[in-house]
């Protein structure tokens, strides 16, 4: 499990060189993800489902990030396989590889044409995160986001 402070610091790390991934609305949008995905990283691997590292991301989510994004967008595709250590396992390198895991989850939010909500509205987090990641079939509660987020992220670094 990460410490707040020092998932912020790994997401800037690895956003900040890749063109167009970081801002401070994607970072508290992924903070409030993994928060409400894995418990800041408690959870890797779901027990009983497909969803792999700090952001739950399932395979055929990761599948079709390649094919249908990353496929058109070859310099950031490039950036992306550049934060790979094993290619051949694919997704699910994403349950020991937390930087890639971050560039997925960020690259998942930038396929969205809606602009990210501001860093400091939690109920903006919340709603893009469930209409775009957790989708509306998925089983997260506002009430659940708002918990987790306030009580292993705390709010955003300012």
């Amino acid at each position: 499990m990460f410490e707040p402070a020092e998932l912020r610091k790994l997401i800037c790390q690895t956003l900040t060189p890749i063109d167009e991934l970081y801002s401070p609305e994607s970072l508290e949008l992924l903070m409030a993800t993994c928060a409400q995905e894995s418990h800041l990283g408690t959870y890797r691997q779901q027990v009983g489902g497909p969803a792999l590292g700090i952001f739950q991301m399932e395979p055929a989510t990761w599948n079709d990030i390649w094919a249908n994004y990353l496929v058109y967008h070859t310099a950031l595709a490039a950036e992306v396989k550049a934060l790979q250590q094993i290619p051949s396992l694919g997704a699910r390198e994403m349950i020991t590889n937390d930087p890639l895991a971050i560039a997925m989850a960020r690259v998942h939010y930038l396929r969205v044409p809606e602009p990210l909500p501001a860093m400091t509205d939690l109920a903006g987090l919340w709603r893009y995160y469930k209409a775009h990641y957790n989708t509306p079939q998925g089983a997260a509660t506002q009430d659940e986001f708002f918990a987790n987020y306030k009580r292993l992220v705390g709010g955003p670094a300012m």
